[in-house]
């Protein structure tokens, strides 16, 4: 008896300080009414099967050319909610993490491709249908890293009605003077299917460029609707993407609008961007805490 009661003691503590995490299911698919399927991974909070209650979710964009498992296999970012939750600096949330492709997260200048369309009209509506969220903006982020920091931006600032906190990690914002200057070859296989095939120079600047470099849309989107965004740009010293993001905050600053703006050691990997989720996530939660 004293053994069993000792071995049902070790048990009990054993779940105290190991926890069960949340439940990652990964690659479903989303259809659209048009017909365009969007793959999608879907990370839930450990206690989403013992209670009724709504979360607040956290939509996380990919870099370029990952996909939808990718936040979760190399960056651990279940793991990186379960730890902030257990510690309490993290509130209970769900992660949906959409797959991007390589669409940098925009309507292609042809139309022929409307991913953000589809993810704000008819991706988000339905998830937040499918699974208990708070479907209000003030319970709703969104976050990304590389190109999914670039598309975290500049979906948050098309779109400040629908995010209360956006957190963009080494984002891929460049300055015109940088796409003007980009070898041809890198141009048209980066950015020829999204703004325009075969252009050079600053013929590259066109109206689908300027309505989704975050550069262009903190002028053109009214200010006080980029000041009901909480922003967090974050971008390691030794990135290569280091002079955009240096420009979003010289700019956001001149603007006055409010922002966090972070240079940490570090380069453009995975190590940077796991750690950089960890301190976003505290601060997207401080946005949801009531």
């Amino acid at each position: 008896m004293k053994n069993l009661l000792l071995f049902l003691s070790f048990l009990l503590c054993s779940f105290t300080a190991f926890p069960q995490g949340g439940k990652v299911i990964e690659s479903l698919t989303f259809t659209s009414k048009s017909g365009v399927k969007m793959k999608y991974s879907v990370y839930l909070p450990a206690d989403y099967s013992v209670n009724q209650r709504s979360y607040p979710v956290v939509y996380l964009l990919h870099g370029y050319s990952d996909d939808e498992t990718g936040w979760i296999q190399f960056g651990q970012a279940n793991q990186i909610v379960d730890k902030g939750v257990a510690e309490g600096k993290v509130p209970p949330c769900i992660l949906v993490i959409p797959d991007g492709r390589v669409t940098w997260y925009c309507n292609s200048y042809d139309k022929k491709d409307n991913w953000e369309d589809v993810f704000t009209q008819e991706f988000m509506p339905a998830i937040e249908k499918e699974y208990r969220i708070r479907a209000k903006r003030e319970f709703r982020a969104i976050a990304g890293l590389s190109m999914g920091g670039y598309g975290a931006l500049k979906i948050s600032m098309r779109h400040p009605e629908l995010f209360s906190t956006c957190v963009a990690l080494s984002s891929g914002t460049f300055s015109d003077e940088e796409i003007v200057k980009q070898p041809d070859k890198d141009y048209d296989r980066f950015f020829g299917n999204i703004f325009g095939k075969g252009l050079k120079g600053e013929e590259r600047l066109t109206e689908a460029w300027k309505a989704n470099s975050p550069l262009d849309l903190i002028h053109s989107v009214p200010l006080e609707k980029l000041r009901t965004v909480r922003y967090w740009i974050d971008c390691g010293d030794d990135d290569f993407l280091f002079n955009g993001n240096s420009l979003l905050h010289i700019e956001m600053r001149k603007l006055g609008l409010p922002h966090e703006y972070r240079v940490r050691d570090g380069a453009h990997q995975w190590s940077y961007w796991r750690s950089g989720l960890a301190t976003g996530l505290e601060y997207i939660g401080e946005g949801f805490h009531r």
